[in-house]
């Protein structure tokens, strides 16, 4: 096997991972994802210790322990395209001799959990209230560059999604992916459970309109009337379908939960998610120890 070509993997020179500087001994085994730089530190707070903290442009890296657990905090900044570099970045610190770039003749696995916000599409979503997803659906795209792609997806139902929708041939074709089933039950005891679309931008590809129309003035209306095995989607993010679908093919496990700070439907936006932010971070914390 011949090592990986420096043009592909870029180590830095102080033998950090190109995007993210960090090198393997700075990575806990399980790492607490999220989009905000600043909410990094809302989870380090927490931490008993801190041993590191790595900073390259939107990528912030925290790690240290909390109840004697170590962990590693890190933003991936917004979408599925910064995922492509978190995730390709993290298998690689774990699963690649970084110094002759061959891969490891064991495998890691990583759990990688994020915690976010959302914007609810069922009307008895509550603002404030937790969500997580056991189905992302990627309206990104990015899954489609990589081969393997439809050993991990969930093609009866995207066949069906595609066929309710009436799918615009100019959109990227749409794919399921389910998270970890391992973390659903470590994580989701009490909290509701739903499929979620990952959107590739915050207004169009999410039906707002501010000043440009979109393609598909009823495109929720549909989503909202989807059902498939009595399951409905639930929820619109940017980053899930990304994270599950790189996960199952590079052997790691995938959770989203987020706060649903918005219902789109009900018309409501929270006056304050911050603390329900934090409280999901706690909860998340301790389900882990």
């Amino acid at each position: 096997m011949k090592p990986i070509a420096e043009s592909e993997l870029i180590i830095n020179k102080d033998g950090s991972i190109f995007h993210l500087h960090l090198k393997p001994e700075q990575l806990a085994d399980t790492v607490l994802l999220v989009g905000d730089p600043g909410r990094v530190a809302t989870i380090s707070d927490m931490f008993d210790k801190i041993e590191h903290k790595v900073q390259n442009r939107e990528f912030v890296t925290h790690t240290g322990t909390y109840k004697g657990k170590r962990f590693t905090a890190l933003a991936t900044g917004i979408g599925t395209d910064n995922i492509d570099i978190v995730l390709n970045e993290l298998d690689a610190l774990v699963n690649i001799d970084l110094k002759t770039r061959l891969p490891k003749a064991e495998h890691k696995t990583l759990n990688l959990i994020r915690i976010g916000t959302s914007g609810g599409l069922q009307e008895d979503l509550d603002v404030d209230s937790f969500l997580m997803t056991e189905t992302a659906i990627g309206f990104d795209g990015l899954l489609n560059f990589y081969k393997k792609r439809n050993s991990v997806c969930k093609l009866d139902i995207e066949k069906e999604f595609k066929k309710h929708l009436n799918w615009n041939p100019l959109l990227t074709s749409p794919y399921f992916v389910d998270g970890s089933k391992e973390l659903l039950e470590k994580l989701g005891d009490g909290i509701r459970k739903g499929m979620t679309i990952s959107a590739p931008g915050f207004y169009g590809p999410q039906a707002r309109v501010i000043r440009l129309d979109i393609q598909d003035p009823d495109i929720n209306d549909k989503i909202r009337s989807f059902s498939y095995d009595n399951k409905k989607i639930t929820n619109y993010e940017m980053e899930s379908s990304a994270l599950f679908g790189l996960s199952a093919l590079l052997g790691h496990k995938a959770a989203t939960i987020c706060v649903i700070i918005a219902n789109r439907y009900a018309g409501k936006y929270s006056k304050d998610y911050k603390p329900a932010v934090k409280k999901l971070i706690e909860t998340v914390l301790n389900r882990l120890v």
